[in-house]
Formats: C-alpha cells, structure tokens, sequence
C-alpha cells in the first residue's frame, strides 16, 4: 500500500507538472518570440520611415556620430540592433559587428530608387549563431542598410528554460513521490501495527493483547471493532472454560454414583429383594439425571438456535403446551392462566423449552403436589412485553438466592438434596435474553415461589419471516 500510495503521488504530480510546466513553457516561448519580432519589425518601420522623410545618405548611419544621437543610434537603441550600412552597387560603407552577408537582392535593393523598399527577410547564420535581417533602401541609388537581430540568444534562453522546467518538473515529482510514502507510512503504520497484533494472536492463541485504537478514521474504527471482537472472544472462550470446568464438576457426582451401584450389581444375589429394588431405582435416578445433564449441556455449549425461524408466537397456546406436557410427565395438576394479548415475534421451540423448564422446576420444589401448578400469561394495557410467570407452593425462595438462581449450576442450599443440573434456569434467563426480556424469581405470598421471565411483544402488523 505504501508503494502504491507513493507511486499514485507521483504519477498525478507527473501528469499535473508536465501539463502545467508545456503549457507554461509554449506560452513564454510564444511571448518571447513574438515580443523579440515586434521590436525588430518596429526597428525596421521606423528606418524605412526616415529614409522616406528624410534624403539620408550612407554617412548618415555611420558609426563615427559622436553624440551618438543620429539615425544610427535610433537603429541600435532601442533593441540592440547589428546595423550595416551598404553603398551604391551594395559595397560596404561601415560594416557591422558581427559583419553581415551582402547578397544581390541586397544590392538590388542598395541601387533601387525609391527610398523605404525592403528586400526580404533573410535568416542567416554568422559565426554558428543565428540572425534575422532585413535591409532597407535609401532611395536615388545611394545604397541601403542592413538591420540585423539575432535571435538565437533568445532560443538559447528559451532552451534553458525548457531544461530548468524539466529539472523542477523531475523534483516535483521526486517531492510528491517521497511525501506520498511518507503519507503512506503514517497512514499504514497502525494497520501495520494492527495486522502485526492480528499476527501475533493468530500465532499464540492470546486474546488479552493490546490493540492500537487511536485514532477517529477508518483505521481507527477498524482498530476499535477488532478490539471489541477480541474482548467478546476472550469472554466467549472463558464462558466454554469455564462451562467445562463446571460440567465437569457436576458430571462427576452421578458418575460416581452410578460406579458404586455398578460395583454392587455384581452382588445383587446377596442383596435382599428391597436393597435390589432400591438398587435399580437408583441406577434409573442416576442414569436419567445423568441424561438430562448432557442433554442440558449440549444445549447449553451449542448457544442460540439463530438457525430456527423467528415467528409470531401466542405464548398462551405455548403455556398450553407446556402444561400438557407436564402433566403427563409429573401427573401434578397445572392451571394456565391468560390476560390480554400475549403475541410476541420469537423461536417457539426456545419459548417452550424454557416454560416447560420452569413448571418442571416447580414440580420438583412441590413433590408432595398439594397444590396446582399455576402459569399466567399476561399483557398489561400499553405494555410492550409479554409476562410468563410460575407459580407453586413449595419451599419458597430465600432473597440471596433470588439473585444467583438463574446462574449456571448454582444449587440453592434447599435443591441441593433434589435432581437436577442446575442449568435448567439458566437456559430460561438465556432465552429471555434472546428475546429482549430478563427473569426474575421472588418468594409468593402465602408460600412458595414465583418465577418468569419477559417478552418483548409482536409489532403491529408483523408477518412471520424465517
């Protein structure tokens, strides 16, 4: 990127200054040149206005003039004029410095008898340089003079010119190419550093390294995301430790159970038929605990199910469900009630999972099943959210643990004795979160608990989409 950038300075300062740098060298050159024939074309109209005003004699140009105020000097003054003057048959009367070339059109011209007629311009070469010349007849046959102007002094300048635009043209350029790199390097130094940082993690695993975040371009905000993807990857990656790590305390109570009752199956036909009995039904304990354990940490490590449709979901009809399937699992009474519109656009399969989570966590608090199992599905008037609440009659819920229940495989002092994983209310706060709601859990009044979570409810006018 550094090259490119210094490359594309210099290629636009090239084309930029070799536009500008013709287009400022032919008009001076045309300036020049057209100034330089101006004058001598002017030189040449006001000799040949003398000689037609005045009867002028070759002595008349002569160079001895001491006052060096006569038609000579008017020649020479105002251009730096080479004046030559010719007499009758052409023959040099006081030549010029350089001494000019006398062709037969300049005799010509020295014999004609009108005063003022112009031979035409020559351009000649005397001594390498080069001169534009014009002569000019005195009238009655007494001769003529030659003006000359050299103008190869101008081209001269001019090719120095053309050279000194070339020079500064070749250092703009060099300029621009050497400020692009630097541009470039100040530009590229914090994706260097940044892609050195992207290396560095790459190559080590670490996610706690320091990303350079100044800045407010692009540069800047690209540093800034990738900072914050590193921080939600080093937390993911210590929220799959940490789930392991806890996974695997919890794996190891039923596993442990189950080898102890594994090891006494090798005895079972000196066990009494009602230590038998106990045996197996604690094996089954063990073994569908242990089940619903993995099967709660599966879903728990796979996270959101973003791959089901999201769709207009009537949590009433989903509290329905639940019930009916806690019925026929538990055999406890379950009562649902529903007020308003409980609408709300999500993932059934999660809103189940997570109401059929919370009534089986309350059958399991309530084994005795005195009571119904109460489930309330309410909109309030203006609400926004949709509010799922359990209710039993259990042991009720002490005010510390109404703030850590929801944690994954926090067991509350009372539960610790009960089945379970302790990740069943995590898998509700998750899917409430999913849902642009939170949870919530409180003792009842009267006895027992309530716990729930919100929704936030459908838009007016929404369609299921996938």
């Amino acid at each position: 990127m550094r090259t490119k950038l210094a490359l594309s300075f210099a290629a636009v300062a090239a084309g930029v200054t070799a536009l500008v740098g013709f287009l400022s060298y032919d008009a001076a050159a045309r300036l020049v040149r057209v100034d330089q024939q101006a004058v001598f074309d002017e030189v040449v109209h006001d000799l040949r206005q003398q000689v037609t005003q005045q009867t002028l004699r070759p002595g008349d140009f002569t160079s001895g003039d001491p006052d060096h105020d006569g038609p000579r000097d008017d020649l020479t003054r105002p251009a730096g004029t080479d004046v030559q003057v010719l007499g009758p048959g052409g023959a040099v009367v006081d030549a010029g410095s350089p001494r000019l070339p006398v062709d037969a059109a300049a005799r010509r011209t020295a014999d004609t008898p009108k005063a003022g007629t112009r031979a035409e311009d020559d351009e000649v070469v005397i001594d390498g340089d080069v001169y534009r010349m014009a002569t000019v007849a005195l009238g009655g046959g007494r001769g003529a003079v030659q003006v000359a102007q050299e103008f190869s002094d101008t081209e001269d300048l001019l090719r120095e010119l053309q050279k000194r635009t070339v020079l500064f043209a070749l250092a703009v350029v060099a300029a621009a190419g050497l400020f692009g790199w630097w541009l470039a390097r100040r530009i590229t130094s914090r994706l260097v550093r940044l892609a050195g940082t992207a290396e560095h993690v790459a190559s080590t695993g670490r996610l706690d390294v320091a990303v350079p975040v100044e800045g407010g371009d692009e540069v800047g905000s690209l540093g800034r995301s990738f900072d914050r993807m590193l921080g939600r990857l080093a937390r993911s990656v210590e929220d799959q430790r940490r789930l392991v790590q806890d996974a695997g305390h919890e794996l190891r109570t039923p596993l442990t159970s189950l080898r102890t009752n594994i090891s006494l199956l090798r005895r079972i036909d000196e066990l009494p038929p009602a230590a038998r009995e106990e045996l197996v039904a604690d094996l089954a304990d063990e073994s569908r605990e242990l089940t619903d354990l993995v099967n709660e940490l599966v879903d728990l490590a796979a996270g959101k199910e973003d791959e089901e449709p999201v769709v207009t979901v009537a949590l009433a009809d989903t509290a329905e469900d639940a019930a009916t399937l806690a019925r026929r699992r538990t055999g406890r009474t379950v009562v649902v009630r529903t007020e308003g519109d409980t609408a709300v656009r999500g993932r059934a399969a999660q809103l189940q999972r997570a109401l059929s989570n919370l009534v089986e966590n309350a059958a399991k608090f309530d084994p005795e099943g005195s009571t119904a199992i109460e489930i309330v599905v309410s909109r309030g008037a203006g609400s926004p959210a949709v509010r799922v609440e359990v209710l039993d009659r259990g042991p009720g819920l002490a005010a510390d643990d109404a703030e850590r229940v929801f944690d994954r495989f926090y067991r509350a002092p009372a539960a610790r004795s009960l089945p379970g994983s302790g990740l069943g209310l995590s898998i509700v706060r998750d899917v409430a979160a999913a849902h642009g709601g939170v949870v919530f859990a409180a003792a009842r009044e009267g006895g027992g608990a309530v716990f729930g979570f919100t929704v936030r409810g459908a838009e007016p006018g929404a369609s299921d989409s996938p």
